[in-house]
């Protein structure tokens, strides 16, 4: 089974993914987030400084890395999001600026101003949509789509808000619909999440609930997601 575990900006895409696969056995795919990508792409930019250009060039980054780990994997694997997210991501962009949060004063029908740089943002997102579109028709075989329902993280690192949340939420579901990719809306915590997920697609089971969590959590735990201008200020040594 290729899986994808999908949802939307804190909803536990990641956590959910981790313990899912420690829980079955079945791999995960492995793809840098955002905020690992960044230093390397935008040296000493935070995610809500970055050019349209430099998040074209993430977007490319994590989309290849998924290529690559998926590809390795075809037997079976379980992915945080897919490239649709990244996509997503981008697209969604168009309406709400590069950085969402200059324009919550906005009223929901509202979208900024279509200067030149987001005209051609758009035309970009639109053509890279159509590649990752093809990518995860032929790479998947399911999603599990985790429901909205848990609040936005404050760790300040998210250049997001509740109107881009939920605008990527939908836009997500419509595209895998359109897409024709069977997909399951979960809710609940996460046990509950985990032996729904294990029941609706029979999967194998290798250990406990409770095991699997504690080692999503210390995972997860051990990711960096801090932005460049917090690592550059870390103490040498």
């Amino acid at each position: 089974m290729r899986l994808g575990v999908s949802g939307t900006y804190s909803s536990g895409k990641t956590l959910t993914a981790m313990a899912l696969s420690a829980y079955t056995g079945v791999p995960r795919t492995r793809a840098k987030t955002m905020r690992e990508i960044l230093p390397d792409a935008a040296p000493g930019k935070k995610l809500e400084e970055c050019t349209a250009a430099e998040l074209l060039q993430m977007i490319v980054v994590r989309h290849s890395e998924r290529a690559v780990h998926e590809s390795s994997l075809w037997d079976g694997f379980i992915s945080d999001g897919s490239s649709l997210q990244e996509w997503i991501y981008g697209s969604v962009r168009v309406t709400v600026g590069i950085n969402p949060n200059d324009s919550v004063h906005l009223s929901d029908v509202e979208s900024v101003e279509r200067t030149d740089e987001i005209r051609f943002f758009e035309d970009v997102m639109d053509q890279l949509g159509r590649a990752m579109k093809r990518h995860v028709k032929h790479n998947f075989q399911a999603f599990v789509h985790l429901r909205n329902e848990l609040p936005l993280a404050e760790d300040g690192h998210r250049p997001v808000n509740e109107r881009f949340r939920t605008m990527s939420d939908e836009f997500l579901l419509e595209t895998l619909t359109e897409l024709g990719i069977p997909f399951y809306e979960i809710g609940g915590d996460l046990p509950d999440r985990l032996r729904a997920i294990v029941d609706l697609f029979d999967l194998p089971v290798v250990c406990s609930v409770e095991e699997a969590i504690a080692i999503a959590e210390a995972e997860y735990a051990a990711l960096d997601i801090r932005d460049e201008v917090d690592r550059a200020s870390e103490p040498v040594g």
